[in-house]
């Protein structure tokens, strides 16, 4: 925590890190307490300990995979859902978006509502073809050092190929469970000229976490930066607010995409 999370640093955090330091909890679900408590001071509200029974569930856990369909007058629409899975889950994940967006298309909806987070890289990588060259995110820690991202990095990552870029007209939808890899994924099309937002703001959890394996098999996650975008906006700890307010997110993306392209 002291050397990666967010805002570990200041007078606030030297008295967490003391009081942690300094305690003796005699059982393991004590020491969880104290490092949980250490965590809301180091990483704020974005950063949690995945005991060691839920680690090996989330290993082995079935995780849903993107679903692309067509409205009547053959716009695709396709879903992005949260995703924390293997490596292996990861490619089929990464294959059913890339596979799904037609190379053709002119028009087209992303629906991340629901997405919660997870591994952003197979979001990112199965979209690929939708972003630019170049960087699309950055991630920019407590000392102000940013780490930028490109397409061509997350798809050569993911073990997939880096389409050439197409420019279709993309309208994408978020809710109040949009939050973490799934604001990344908003994030990296930030500023693009041919993309329109729709829906309720996001969850505001728009920061990079690491994951450190403890030595018991639990999972410490800290929240080590923030999420920048192409445009210079940083993002953290409050909601992303799409272009259009509304409660009819779908009938109104699909209102702009069909009446002004």
């Amino acid at each position: 925590m002291d050397r990666t999370a967010l805002y570990a640093e200041g007078d606030e955090w030297e008295e967490a890190k003391e009081k942690a330091l300094s305690a003796a909890p005699e059982t393991m679900d004590a020491a969880y307490d104290v490092v949980r408590e250490a965590l809301k001071t180091a990483g704020g509200k974005h950063s949690f300990l995945i005991p060691q029974p839920e680690v090996s569930h989330n290993e082995n856990a079935q995780w849903p995979m993107p679903a692309i369909d067509r409205t009547e007058d053959g716009i695709p629409v396709v879903s992005v859902p949260h995703f924390a899975g293997n490596q292996k889950q990861a490619l089929t994940y990464a294959g059913t978006l890339q596979n799904g967006i037609p190379d053709d298309a002119s028009r087209i909806i992303l629906d991340l509502r629901g997405n919660t987070g997870g591994n952003m890289y197979p979001m990112i990588a199965g979209v690929n073809a939708l972003l630019p060259d170049g960087i699309i995110i950055k991630f920019r820690n407590k000392f102000g050092r940013e780490t930028p991202l490109t397409s061509e990095f997350v798809a050569r990552n993911q073990g997939v190929a880096r389409k050439l870029p197409i420019s279709p007209w993309i309208a994408i939808l978020t809710d109040e469970s949009t939050a973490s890899s799934g604001e990344a994924l908003l994030i990296c099309f930030r500023g693009m000229t041919n993309v329109r937002t729709f829906g309720s703001p996001t969850a505001g959890y728009a920061s990079c976490n690491q994951a450190f394996n403890m030595k018991d098999g639990s999972c410490l996650v800290v929240t080590a930066s923030c999420d920048v975008a192409r445009t210079g906006e940083v993002f953290c700890d409050d909601p992303i607010i799409p272009d259009t307010i509304t409660a009819t997110p779908m009938e109104d993306a699909l209102t702009w995409l069909r009446e002004s392209h």
